[in-house]
């Protein structure tokens, strides 16, 4: 009777198990550029990716190619049952902001924006904290004393991972010259890699030796740009170290598969909330990386530093200026 029991227990939670897995039904609305961007949205889906071959959980998703179809995507995955809905960047917050209202049964998350709602999750990083760690290694790592940065469009955002570059750059060597420059003020600014390049290239010509990118896929450009030319890049968002291996310094991490997976966890969990959640280099969430494809560029007493800086930032004894505090940088 024990062991009839047990086997019927059994079946029921396998039972339940499966039921539940039926019912959620996850998505995910990526933003411009692509799911293979090589950076930001591929980072994403390396999260989703994750999440779908643990739990073998499929989940919708559509790839905006022009602003209007933010709305118009979020509202459709929300009318066919889509719960929770993962908005990918700053962009879609407008839309979000309208759709979740519509639907609010729902559970949105959205990365890289804030959205004030009871039934929408606002996940945000400090990439200040992050850049500022490839600006120490920079500068540490520079031999003409001029370094770059590439921004994507021309947003607070952007000049937020800027910022904390060139502060981590002067703080260094506070006489080091930073050139930056952003791609466009529009979307399609993160997906032009040849600007990406030529921007660059005009950096390494003017005597940069190494430039940072934080373009979405027009920073492919950069990286390629440092490799034909001798030269160093810095990558952003997920690890680019192996795409131009040998030529780039490192990459800003910027953790959002980390923040992906979680939300498609936690909800599948019953442990999802609302409000907001900022990761930094104390939470994980951001960092930078080292592999088998940077290590020969990176010394021991470079390493030595960073980890020391990142202590310093984590404790509060080395404060770094957030950009987005009030739309200005304490030094340039």
């Amino acid at each position: 009777m024990k062991r009839l029991l047990s086997t019927l227990l059994l079946a029921g939670v396998v039972m339940w198990s499966a039921s539940q897995a039926m019912a959620f039904k996850p998505a995910v609305l990526f933003d411009m550029g692509g799911k293979f961007d090589k950076s930001f949205n591929e980072g994403i889906w390396n999260g989703l990716e994750k999440f779908r071959k643990e739990t073998g959980i499929k989940y919708r998703e559509f790839e905006v190619r022009q602003e209007a179809q933010r709305e118009q995507f979020l509202r459709k995955l929300a009318s066919k049952g889509s719960d929770p809905v993962i908005a990918v960047g700053f962009g879609q917050a407008a839309a979000l902001t309208k759709v979740a209202k519509e639907f609010p049964n729902t559970k949105f998350s959205i990365i890289d924006m804030v959205v004030d709602l009871p039934n929408v999750q606002s996940i945000i990083f400090k990439e200040h904290e992050g850049s500022f760690l490839v600006g120490v290694l920079a500068a540490m790592k520079s031999q003409t004393g001029k370094v770059g940065f590439v921004g994507g469009m021309d947003i607070p955002l952007i000049h937020k991972f800027a910022c904390g570059y060139v502060q981590g750059v002067k703080y260094i060597n506070s006489g080091t010259t930073v050139y930056q420059k952003m791609t466009g003020t529009t979307p399609a600014a993160w997906s032009d890699p040849a600007r990406g390049a030529q921007l660059a290239k005009t950096m390494y010509d003017s005597g940069a030796d190494i430039v940072y990118a934080a373009a979405g896929s027009t920073g492919l450009g950069v990286l390629q740009a440092a490799a034909d030319n001798n030269k160093l890049s810095i990558g952003v968002d997920s690890n680019q170290n192996h795409i131009q291996p040998g030529s780039v310094l490192s990459s800003m991490l910027k953790r959002v598969d980390v923040a992906a997976y979680d939300v498609f966890r936690t909800a599948y969990d019953g442990t999802w909330k609302a409000g907001f959640k900022i990761l930094g280099l104390a939470e994980d969430g951001v960092g930078w990386a080292l592999d088998e494809h940077n290590i020969k560029l990176v010394s021991m007493s470079m390493i030595s530093k960073v980890e020391q800086v990142r202590q310093g930032i984590i404790s509060g004894s080395i404060k770094v200026h957030d950009y987005m505090s009030n739309n200005k940088c304490p030094v340039n």
